[in-house]
């Protein structure tokens, strides 16, 4: 019997295609070194990345979610709520659903988006 996909992959193997890419692992190899400040990122983006590394205010609406099964660390919502000026949310989508929302909860994700957009 095969191994339990993990829920980040969601229940349809379309994600699997991803990793059927002779680039995959140089890409995700640069991309947590770039996020650790290891390796340069496009030069194009240079100024906005100083813009944000301000930690500028989000001024529009916005709702963050959170899966009940996300295993990765992130703060608690409340340490980064002010961060929002404009109208702001907070959702803990419920399920079993990890880090991928989209793909594991397509039906909270696109509410979110109306909702925010109706905002």
């Amino acid at each position: 019997m095969p191994a339990a996909q993990p829920p980040c992959f969601g229940p349809a193997p379309e994600g699997a295609a991803a990793f059927d890419n002779p680039d995959h692992v140089a890409i995700v190899i640069h991309n947590y070194r770039w996020r650790l400040g290891l390796a340069a990122g496009e030069s194009r983006y240079d100024d906005l990345e100083r813009r944000l590394a301000g930690f500028p205010a989000i001024t529009v609406p916005a709702i963050t979610l959170k899966g009940d099964a996300n295993g990765a660390p992130h703060p608690d919502a409340t340490t980064y709520a002010s961060k929002f000026t404009g109208k702001y949310e907070h959702r803990v989508v419920e399920g079993g659903i990890g880090h991928n929302l989209p793909q594991e909860a397509p039906q909270a994700f696109a509410e979110a988006i109306i909702d925010a957009g109706s905002s």
